[in-house]
C-alpha cells in the first residue's frame, strides 16, 4: 500500500476542481483525469486526517462495478491509462488511484436508492412516516429492510453544505419527466443487481447514491464513484439485526466516533486518533476483498 495522499499535485495538467475526495484535471477538451485521494468527509466536512489506502480501494471498487454494470448503462470510462497523461515524476500520484474519463455534463441530482431504513431516511420516517414523499408502512424499525427499494433523490449542495432530500416531482421540475424517469429506473435496476451480487458475498448494501452525466449527444452515462464505501452503506450480513444501527464497512465507523465528540459538525473537525484511522482503513479494504474487486 502506498503512502497516504491527502491532495494530489499534478503540474502537467490544468486543475479544474477539488471535491471532498477527488481532484479533477483536464486532459484535452474531452477528457478528465480524476485522482481519488485518501481524504475523508463526514457530515459534509473534510477531515484533516487521510485514511491510508482509501483512495485505492474507492478507485478499484468503482472500476469493478462500472465493468460489471456496463450492460445496463454506458459509463464514463475511456480505457486510457492515467500514467500515460501525466509527467513521469507524477505517475506515483495516479498509480492505482486515478482514472481518465469522458468529460460529461453532470446531471445535478443525487440519485439515492434505499433498500433499508437508516440515516436521514430513518429520521424522515420517524417524523412523517415517509421518505422523500414516499409513504411507507407504519411500524418499521431502524435499519429494517423496505418492502421494495425506493428512489429518494437529493439536491446536490455546494461543497461544505448538506445535500437536501427532495421529492421525485422536484427532480422532474429540474431535469424533465423523461430524464427523471430514466435516472430513477436505471438507479433502481443498478441497485437491485448490485445488491444481489453483494448479498452472495455476505454484504448488505443498505443504500447508495449514483451520479449521472450526459454526453454531447444527450446519452445518459453513469459517472463519478459507484457503489463504494463512501457512496453507500455496506453492512456485514452475518451481524445484521433490525432495530439497531448495524456495524458497517464504510465511514460510519468515523461518523460514530465523531458523534461522541464535542463538535458542532462544522469545520474544523476533531483530529482522528490512530486507532480510528487504522480501523477505518481496515474496513475499506475488507469491503474490497469481500466483494472480489
Amino acid at each position: 500500500m502506498s503512502a497516504p495522499l491527502y491532495q494530489s499535485t499534478i503540474r502537467s495538467l490544468p486543475l479544474l476542481a477539488r471535491g471532498k475526495v477527488r481532484d479533477m484535471y483536464a486532459v484535452g477538451d474531452d477528457k478528465l483525469l480524476i485522482v481519488t485521494s485518501d481524504r475523508l468527509s463526514a457530515f459534509d466536512v473534510i477531515l484533516d486526517d487521510p485514511i491510508p489506502g482509501k483512495g485505492e480501494v474507492l478507485n478499484s471498487l468503482t472500476n469493478f462495478w462500472l465493468d460489471r454494470l456496463a450492460h445496463i448503462i454506458p459509463n464514463h470510462t475511456t480505457g486510457v491509462a492515467p500514467e500515460s497523461v501525466v509527467e513521469p515524476g507524477e505517475r506515483e500520484q495516479v498509480a492505482g488511484r486515478a482514472v481518465v474519463v469522458k468529460r460529461l455534463k453532470p446531471v445535478l441530482v443525487e440519485a439515492v436508492v434505499r433498500g433499508y431504513l437508516i440515516g436521514s431516511g430513518w429520521k424522515d420516517y420517524q417524523q412523517t412516516g415517509a421518505v422523500c414523499g414516499i409513504q411507507l408502512p407504519a411500524g418499521l424499525v431502524q435499519a429494517q429492510k423496505l418492502p421494495e427499494p425506493i428512489f429518494t433523490p437529493a439536491a446536490k449542495a455546494e461543497l461544505g453544505e448538506h445535500d437536501e432530500n427532495v421529492s421525485f416531482d422536484h427532480v422532474v421540475r429540474e431535469v424533465g419527466q423523461q430524464l427523471a424517469e430514466q435516472i430513477r429506473d436505471v438507479s433502481l435496476r443498478i441497485y437491485r443487481e448490485a445488491s444481489e451480487y453483494a448479498a452472495q458475498r455476505g454484504i448488505i448494501i443498505a443504500d447508495t447514491k449514483f451520479e449521472f452525466g450526459l454526453d454531447d449527444k444527450g446519452v445518459l452515462h453513469l459517472m463519478d464513484e459507484v457503489l463504494t464505501p463512501d457512496s453507500s452503506r455496506f453492512w456485514p450480513a452475518d451481524s445484521y439485526k433490525p432495530g439497531t444501527s448495524p456495524p458497517s464497512f464504510d465511514k460510519q465507523f468515523v461518523r460514530d466516533w465523531l458523534e461522541t465528540q464535542p463538535w458542532n459538525k462544522t469545520a474544523p473537525a476533531p483530529r482522528l486518533p490512530q486507532h480510528v484511522l487504522e480501523r477505518t482503513s481496515d474496513k475499506y479494504r475488507e469491503a474490497k476483498v469481500r466483494l472480489g474487486a
